[in-house]
This record gives structure tokens, sequence and C-alpha cells, in this order.
């Protein structure tokens, strides 16, 4: 990879610097707006971890390199101006200085009609439900009936998917299905396991299969 070819075709400004908006490659969840400029995201590119310029210390600065919160970039884009980016990653850890998930958690508008559902969304509204009970609901009884309870949830539900997928009820399987897959992110919450342990594990899956099919392919 060329990375100075790549550089040259963007559009940096008067302080020789270009925005770079951070966001989760999976959940697609905007993490970050920071800056680059030429030295940082050539850094950035050859060592596929973000790297911004801090235009407060008027310095570099890897992330994760006193924090431990690596961000490994999987890929980047650029607008059709080609005067922003957009870096696409898998983080170690927070991507907020707080220890946020987030730096862009402080609501200050919100239309919840025609509001875009999410996996992610799903889990930190099943979060919000274990920190914070609602009386009334459906998940904080399951949370405080605790685990046996959880469990036996899913099992149930694992019974119904196998009965509807064996009467090849497509519309039953799917909707036993959704029922199975809100019990076990019950579990996952629980339990204190994220999407992304679950998504690195998968990932680790497809490496090691992906492995195995080149080699089969070399004898």
């Amino acid at each position: 990879m060329d990375t100075e070819k790549i550089i040259e075709r963007l559009k940096f400004d008067e302080n020789g610097l270009i925005p770079a908006v951070v966001a989760d490659a999976e959940s697609k969840k905007v993490l970050t707006l920071a800056y680059m400029n030429r030295e940082s995201l050539k850094i950035t590119l050859e060592k596929k971890l973000t790297c911004f310029y801090s235009r407060k210390r008027k310095s570099l600065w890897l992330k994760g390199e006193t924090s431990g919160n690596y961000q490994h970039v999987i890929k980047v884009i650029c607008d059709c101006d080609k005067d922003a980016l957009l870096v696409l990653v898998k983080k170690d850890g927070p991507a907020c200085h707080t220890g946020s998930d987030s730096c862009f958690n402080q609501e200050i508008f919100s239309e919840t009609e025609g509001e875009e559902f999410s996996v992610a969304g799903l889990y930190k509204l099943l979060e919000g439900r274990k920190a914070e009970k609602k009386e009334g609901s459906y998940t904080t009884y399951l949370f405080e009936k605790g685990l046996d309870k959880i469990l036996k949830k899913v099992g149930e539900e694992c019974t119904e998917v196998i009965i509807a997928a064996k009467a090849q009820d497509k519309k039953e399987t799917i909707y036993e299905i959704a029922d199975l897959m809100y019990h076990v992110m019950v579990l996952m919450v629980q339990a204190g396991i994220t999407i992304d342990d679950v998504m690195t594990e998968l990932a680790s899956r497809h490496v090691i299969d992906h492995k195995v099919k080149q080699e089969k392919m070399t004898k």
C-alpha cells in the first residue's frame, strides 16, 4: 500500500488537518470525531491503529497508547469532496476519555417515533433495565428472578425454535428465533458478556476457517 499516494489524494484544510469520524466497524456506532494531519494519517494507515493530531496540544497521539484502548483500523473511507474521513475500527475499550463507550453520549434532542432499531440499541436498553429496574417491565422481571429463570427461558425458546423449524413454518420460526435472541441477550447482560465479545469469537473462527481453506488449497 502506497500511503503517500493515498494521502496526496485527500484535501487538508489551511491548518493541514482533515476531520476523521471514527465508528465501530460492526455496530456502525459513531465513537468520536478527531483530526488527522498527514503524518498521523500515515501512521494510522501503516500501523492500522488510529493516530490523531491534537489541536490543543499541537502534537500527535496514538489512541490507546496510555490507556490501552487501541482502535484497530478495519477500513478508511473519504467523502465525495475528499476532505473528511470515516474510519471504521474494532476497539479494545471505551472510545471516550471519560470511560464512556462513545464520545457522543449527551442527548440534546430525540425523535423517538420511527427510531431505527439496532442490536446494539437493544443491548443498551437491556443494560438499562438491569441497572434501573422499571416497574412492570418483563425484562426487569427476568433480572429480578435471576440466572436460573433466564436460563430456563433460553431453554424454552430453544425448544420453540426447533418445533417451528421442524414444522417448516418460516414465519413462526422467525418469531421464535427473535424470542430466543432476546432471551440470549438478556443472559449476555446478566453474565457481563458484550456483543463485541461474541463478535470477536466469531471473527476468530472465521480467521481459522480461512486459514484451513488456504492450507487445503496448497496441498
